[in-house]
């Protein structure tokens, strides 16, 4: 298979995980080197990644707004641009960067612009 495909189809799995919520198959996404590069600073394996999901998911919970502006995916390089309501937070721009490495996630970097009631 194609490399652009095996991204799409990382990139496919990962954004429906993530609209469910479904923290043991957006797991699935990563490995022990993965990293995950926050406005909190980098984060390296599993441990701190699903650590990161669970906060974000009290922020974006499952039955969320949530609006794809963009998607680009080339070669194993895929970005994203997105919008995001809940509850608690609204997210007027997001972006995401995922370089793809075999069939996980080798680095993702995630930044949003975030409004609370805080």
């Amino acid at each position: 298979m194609e490399q652009e495909s095996i991204t799409n189809e990382v990139l496919t799995h990962h954004l429906i995980a993530f609209g469910n919520n479904d923290l043991d198959e957006i797991m699935k996404d990563y490995t022990e080197d993965s990293e995950v590069f926050s406005l909190s600073g980098p984060l390296k394996g599993l441990d701190s990644i699903r650590e990161f999901f669970k906060a974000f998911f009290t922020i974006i919970p499952s039955g969320s707004t949530f609006e794809m502006k963009q998607l680009s995916v080339k070669n194993n390089l895929a970005y994203i641009v997105w919008t995001s309501e809940s509850p608690v937070a609204k997210i007027p721009v997001g972006t995401d960067t995922f370089l793809i490495e075999g069939d996980k996630i080798k680095y993702h970097t995630v930044a949003d612009y975030r409004i609370t009631d805080n």
